[in-house]
């Protein structure tokens, strides 16, 4: 039986449980004119959600349901960073839903449903509860990304998203019951022991190698990255904005309770699968992201390398590459949200602002645009002094430490590689001559453009600053 103190535990996820019903109540008795209201009620649930996560954070370790539900430093900062960036989703999605006419309740439940499973996620003691965060995460991002019915493109996103995800989940799933079936445990904590003592260890390698191929999938990871172009290219952007985001936070979660917290023993093992998929991620993400026309489709190449530096800190298996990884993940999930929040700013009814060539003489038609998208590829790319850089530097630093400086000149490598395709869009912003007089300037709306610029100069500001954060990262792994 769940007591009083199991429930204070999990306040900020059940706050959040009651919030996104009474929210779904609200929007079936709300008149149309009346759904700002809904979207701003839906922003400062997230931001009452923050400070629930940072003023109940107890100064140790606690556990629920018999160690299911782990509250530490971990969940901590990756619960603050996933409202974060879902809030500024939030802020940035409205005038882009509007002039679709998908500004409909549902947006905004379905996400903070997401929400709850990234808490879930990133908080798991347990294989089932990794499990059931994860599915919650997954099928709301399903429906998110058939938002509009009306598109085929969505629709046939949708389709693909489901079929892929289902069969990732499906090797995952195998691989704990594998997992289980080799240790006689579900818990993260337990398995952690088991996992030495264990009179089957070939069924525990076979069960962690289905493990890696789930957490890949999550991460898009390649060669488990096929969804993710047709995903971000397919959705509504104020979608795809979202899961370019947010569920990166929760795939670095779940790597860390499955591979650091559940099966750090057989880091021998999982650490050299990683640096393969780490290798394969960043010669396919940056080497296909070259050849793309669309940005959304560049991104999303951008973000499967992006996985592969994430991996790089990962590989490590200690405390400093965890803290290396977690503070790009933070990074990424801030850049990229930068990134979609430019295009939607940019975009309005009839022109989706989705092909590079879009942005041509984009300094002359509107400058502060621009500027704003010329800083986050510099962070994207990681040019110093920007955020993006220091990520990069890190996680490089981290491989070189667990004796796999092959590893990091990789990352280097491809590192010079993807700056062409980042600078390729600035080029085409102050460069190239307008396509035709078309205007295209920042959204009207006051808290978007005021957000998103907080937003890309924080990139400049953490670049510059970055050692506090770095140091809040460092110490929920020392702790």
């Amino acid at each position: 039986m769940p007591n009083f103190n199991d429930i204070l535990i999990l306040l900020p996820e059940l706050y959040l449980v009651v919030a996104a019903c009474l929210l779904l109540l609200l929007d079936a008795f709300m008149k149309p004119e009346q759904r700002p209201m809904l979207h701003w009620l839906s922003v400062a649930v997230l931001l009452v959600a923050i400070y629930l996560v940072i003023a109940g954070q107890p100064p140790q370790a606690v556990t629920a349901f018999n160690g299911m539900f782990v509250r530490d430093g971990v969940a901590e900062i990756l619960k603050v960073f996933a409202l974060l960036t879902t809030a500024l989703v939030f802020i940035y999605a409205k005038p882009y839903l509007i002039d679709r006419k998908l500004f409909i309740g549902e947006f905004y439940t379905l996400t903070i449903f997401a929400v709850i499973g990234i808490m879930l996620l990133v908080s798991a003691g347990n294989l089932l509860m990794v499990y059931l965060g994860l599915e919650l995460l997954t099928l709301s991002s399903y429906a998110l990304v058939a938002l509009n019915r009306d598109s085929s493109l969505s629709s046939e996103a949708a389709i693909k998203y489901f079929v892929l995800g289902a069969l990732a989940s499906g090797m995952l799933l195998y691989g704990m019951s594998m997992v289980y079936g080799a240790t006689g445990t579900l818990s993260l904590a337990q398995l952690h022991t088991a996992a030495v003592h264990t009179s089957m260890p070939q069924l525990l390698i076979f069960g962690l190698i289905f493990m890696v191929v789930g957490i890949g999938f999550k991460l898009g990871a390649a060669p488990f990255h096929m969804w993710i172009p047709d995903v971000y290219q397919g959705s509504p952007t104020a979608v795809t904005i979202f899961i370019g985001s947010a569920p990166k936070l929760a795939a670095f979660g779940m790597a860390y309770r499955l591979l650091a917290s559940g099966l750090g023993d057989l880091s021998q093992h999982w650490q050299l699968m990683l640096a393969v998929l780490a290798v394969l991620s960043l010669g396919i993400g940056n080497l296909v992201a070259i050849v793309q026309s669309n940005l959304k489709r560049l991104l999303a190449y951008s973000t499967i390398s992006h996985m592969g530096y994430l991996l790089l800190g990962l590989v490590n298996a200690g405390p400093e590459g965890y803290a290396a990884a977690l503070f790009y993940a933070i990074s990424y999930a801030l850049m990229s949200t930068a990134a979609f929040g430019v295009i939607l700013a940019l975009a309005r009814a009839g022109f989706e602002c989705e092909e590079i060539d879009d942005l041509k003489g984009l300094n002359q038609r509107s400058p502060w645009a621009a500027f704003l998208m010329m800083l986050v590829m510099f962070s994207l790319a990681g040019v110093p002094p920007l955020f993006g850089f220091f990520a990069k530097l890190l996680v490089l630093q981290a491989a070189i430490h667990a004796g796999m400086m092959w590893l990091a000149l990789v990352g280097a490598v491809f590192a010079i590689i993807g700056l062409y395709y980042y600078l390729r869009v600035v080029k085409v912003m102050y460069f190239d001559k307008p396509v035709d007089g078309t205007e295209i300037r920042l959204q009207s709306d006051v808290s978007v453009r005021l957000v998103l610029s907080l937003n890309v100069l924080a990139l400049l500001v953490l670049g510059i600053g970055w050692g506090p954060l770095f140091g809040w990262c460092q110490r929920v792994f020392v702790g």
